[in-house]
């Protein structure tokens, strides 16, 4: 994915030069499958760009959205790229740690593309830091936070790298949470998987009963853009 400083889609436009999170193909995927169902109130953590956010709203036109992105730089993009969409009515931006995020009320469904690296070496760069790694979000917070603000028949939908997102599950199953949902990401068949799309919910599922499925982005020649994938992004891409 390109990273210039905007990014162009068929209903709106995403300006990312203030932001260390560009658009990247992994989180358009989870803005265009994540089925947030009936759901009236959706929660975006770590809005970055606004991007989530926005697919959601043109996916889901009459659902409200409340964003929540701790560097201000990002949420003040954020609050322009809603501005100058369609989509402004829908969403409400937040500039506060999801920590100490306090509505009066709970949500239906959750997204959310989390910091992740918990290992790897910092960057010189804060504020890339603060989008990547898990200093300001562990996993365990994140986990906490989804508890105190997902209804009791919610689901939550989470982005993450292979090796992350085991990490990730076995935190969530422990602490009661299962998942329903498991979508691999590949840049072909051929390719390891470097991305998964996991959603949980608070009720029992038994394994055979987990949707799981695989997504190339790419065909065999590695030139060619799946077919699902462009099924997937038709509404969005302008290429397709």
């Amino acid at each position: 994915m390109a990273k210039n400083s905007y990014f162009r889609f068929k209903q709106f436009t995403i300006h990312q030069d203030k932001c260390a999170m560009k658009v990247c193909t992994d989180a358009c995927i989870l803005g265009a499958s994540a089925d947030l169902g009936n759901s009236k109130r959706i929660l975006d953590i770590g809005a970055g760009t606004g991007l989530l956010s926005l697919m959601t709203a043109q996916r889901y036109p009459s659902v409200l959205i409340d964003a929540v992105e701790l560097d201000t730089d990002a949420c003040l993009q954020a609050v322009d790229n809603v501005a100058e969409s369609p989509f402004s009515g829908q969403i409400s931006l937040f500039n506060t740690a999801i920590q100490e995020f306090a509505p009066a009320y709970q949500y239906d469904s959750i997204i959310t593309n989390p910091p992740f690296f918990q290992s790897d070496l910092l960057s010189p760069n804060s504020q890339k830091n603060q989008a990547h790694h898990s200093t300001s979000l562990t996993f365990s917070d994140l986990l906490t936070v989804i508890d105190r603000l997902l209804t009791d028949q919610g689901r939550f939908h989470i982005l993450l790298p292979t090796d992350e997102s085991e990490v990730f599950y076995q935190k969530a199953k422990a602490l009661g949470w299962f998942m329903t949902n498991n979508l691999t990401l590949q840049h072909n068949k051929d390719k390891k998987p470097f991305r998964r799309i996991m959603t949980f919910g608070r009720s029992y599922f038994a394994e055979n009963e987990i949707d799981n499925g695989i997504l190339n982005i790419y065909g065999e020649n590695n030139k060619v853009y799946d077919q699902e994938f462009v099924s997937l992004m038709k509404d969005f891409y302008m290429i397709f």
